[in-house]
C-alpha cells in the first residue's frame, strides 16, 4: 500500500491523497483550494490522477477544503461510491450545494464583465446540477462499522470532534496473511468542545497521517473562551443599548453559539435581548444538528432534550431576504449571527453596514480571519470600510474572542499521537511549514519519532 499526497501538503487547503492498494486506487478527501485568486485558480487545472482509475472516494468531513472539489472529480470521470459519516453527508447536501450555487453566480458576474470586454465567456467551476450528481454516489458509514472498500481494504470510521459528522479513517490492507493499518486523522477537533464528543482515541497503526493545522500554538481554554464571550454581552448590556453583531460561519461555529447561548440564557441574561440566526446555510446546518443528537456529548444531548429544537424562547431563524432587511430597524438589543465569518460575503455586510458606525454597537468575531478580508481589516483597527462603493467609519467597538477553534492545538495534536503505543511513523498534512516544522520539533522531542512533513506529489509506502 502507497499514499501519494496531492493537497494540503505544506499548506491548510485542498486536502487530496492517494491510495495505492494493489491495483485499487482510493482517495482520502477531495477538497477545493482555498486562499487568493492566485491559489483558488488551481482548482481549474486538472487533476494530476485520472479521475476514472479511482475505484473510491473516503471523506473525512464536510468542509469544502476536504469536499469541495468532488463535484468537479466526478464531473470529470469519477463513478465510484464516496464513503462518508451519515452527518457528514447531510451537511454535503448543504455546502456542496452552496459551493456550486456561488460559483454559478462568480461565473455570471465575471461574464458580464467579460462581455463588456469582447471576452469569451468562461464556465463555472462546477454547478448545483454536478453537486446533486456527486451526491448520488455518497453510501452512509456510522462510526464504528467495518466496511471493504476495495478487496482487500477494510474502512472503520471514528469520531474525530471536529464538526458533525467528522471521522479519524482507519484503513487496514490485508495481503497474503499480513496486515498493514493507516491512520488518517482528517481534522481534530479540541477536547472538551462544545457539543461534539472529544476525537477518538487509537492505538494502534503501522503509519498515522495527521493534521498539523494549529502545530505551533496553543487554544485559551474553554472556560477562558465562554468568560470573554460573557463579558462582552455584559458590558453591550450595560451600555445604554446598541447591537451585538457576529459574524460566523454556517457549519459548526454558528451552532456552538446557540449551543452555549442556552446553556447559559439566564446566567447571561439574554432574555433582554432578540437573537437571531440570520443565515439560511447556517440555518439548515442547525436542523442537521437535531437531526444527529446521537451524535453530541452528554451534557449537549441533555441541554438539546430540555429545550428541543428552539433551545431558547427569544431565537429567531430569519430564512429570507425581507426577515433578514427588517433587522435594520432595530437599533439596540439585537444580538445577530450571520454569515460571511470573515465579512467577505453573506448578509453580515448589510448588518455592518447599518451598525459598524454606531458607538454602541460591539462586533464579536469568532472565528479566524484572513488576510485581505473585511474582517481581518476590522479586526487590526481600520477605521473606515468600503461596502458596495461606500466608505463607513468604523466606531463600534470590535473585540475578537480565539478560543472558539474547531481544530486540536499543539498540545492536543501531539497527545492523539501520543496515544498509539507503537509510535509508528507520522506524517504531517494540512499545516503551513512554521506549524508543521514546529509541531515536528516538539514531538521529536517528546516521543523520540521524528515526523515527516509531506511534500506535494511524494509518495510514501506503508
Amino acid at each position: 500500500m502507497e499514499i501519494t499526497f496531492y493537497g494540503a501538503a505544506g499548506e491548510v487547503t485542498g486536502s487530496c491523497h492517494l491510495l495505492q492498494v494493489g491495483q485499487r486506487r482510493v482517495l482520502l478527501d477531495c477538497g477545493l483550494i482555498q486562499g487568493a485568486p492566485v491559489q483558488e485558480a488551481r482548482n481549474r487545472h486538472a487533476f494530476p490522477f485520472k479521475p476514472g482509475s479511482i475505484d473510491a472516494v473516503i471523506l473525512s468531513h464536510a468542509h469544502i477544503d476536504h469536499s469541495g472539489r468532488i463535484p468537479l472529480l466526478v464531473k470529470a470521470g469519477f463513478t465510484g461510491p464516496i464513503y462518508t459519516q451519515t452527518a457528514c453527508r447531510d451537511l454535503c447536501r448543504i455546502m456542496l450545494k452552496d459551493a456550486g450555487f456561488i460559483n454559478e453566480k462568480n461565473a455570471e458576474w465575471e461574464n458580464r464583465k467579460r462581455q463588456r470586454k469582447g471576452l469569451e465567456p468562461i464556465d463555472p467551476l462546477f454547478t448545483v446540477k454536478d453537486t446533486q450528481s456527486a451526491l448520488r454516489r455518497f453510501v452512509n458509514v456510522e462510526y464504528e462499522q467495518r466496511i471493504t472498500v476495495v478487496p482487500g481494504l477494510e474502512l472503520r470510521l471514528l469520531d474525530a470532534g471536529h464538526i458533525l459528522g467528522s471521522s479519524i479513517v482507519e484503513l487496514v490492507f490485508r495481503d497474503n496473511g499480513g496486515t498493514k493499518t493507516l491512520v488518517y486523522s482528517g481534522d481534530l477537533g479540541k477536547s472538551q468542545a462544545p457539543i461534539l464528543r472529544d476525537p477518538a482515541v487509537l492505538e494502534h497503526a503501522d503509519m498515522v497521517v495527521m493534521e498539523s493545522t494549529y502545530g505551533d500554538r496553543l487554544h485559551k481554554s474553554a472556560q477562558e473562551t465562554i468568560d470573554e464571550l460573557s463579558r462582552v454581552i455584559e458590558a453591550a448590556s450595560s451600555n445604554s443599548g446598541g447591537n451585538i453583531l457576529i459574524p460566523s460561519f454556517a457549519v459548526g461555529r454558528s451552532q456552538e453559539l446557540l449551543y452555549l447561548f442556552g446553556k447559559y440564557y439566564k446566567q447571561w441574561g439574554l432574555n433582554n435581548w432578540q437573537v437571531f440566526l440570520d443565515s439560511p446555510m447556517a440555518i439548515e446546518a442547525t436542523e442537521v444538528y437535531f437531526k444527529h443528537k446521537g451524535l453530541y456529548d452528554h451534557e449537549a444531548r441533555d441541554l438539546w432534550r430540555s429545550g428541543g429544537s428552539q433551545l431558547f424562547p427569544n431565537l429567531c431563524y430569519c430564512r429570507t431576504a425581507g426577515q433578514s432587511m427588517k433587522l435594520n430597524l432595530f437599533h439596540s438589543g439585537a444580538i445577530i449571527i450571520a454569515g460571511s465569518g470573515m465579512c467577505n460575503g453573506g448578509r453580515i455586510r448589510h448588518h455592518l453596514k447599518h451598525n459598524i458606525w454606531r458607538k454602541d454597537c460591539h462586533i464579536v468575531f469568532v472565528g479566524f480571519q484572513a488576510q485581505g478580508t473585511p474582517g481581518r481589516a476590522i479586526v487590526d483597527g481600520a477605521r473606515y470600510i468600503r461596502l458596495w462603493g461606500e466608505t463607513i467609519r468604523v466606531r463600534a467597538k470590535i473585540h475578537t474572542i480565539g478560543g472558539f477553534s474547531a481544530h486540536a492545538d499543539r498540545d492536543g495534536l501531539m497527545q492523539w499521537y501520543g496515544h498509539f503505543n507503537t509510535r509508528p511513523p507520522l506524517v504531517l498534512v494540512h499545516g503551513e511549514d512554521m506549524a508543521m516544522s514546529t509541531l515536528q520539533k516538539e514531538i521529536e522531542t517528546r516521543y523520540g519519532r521524528r515526523p515527516h512533513c509531506a511534500e506535494y506529489g511524494e509518495t510514501l509506502k506503508i
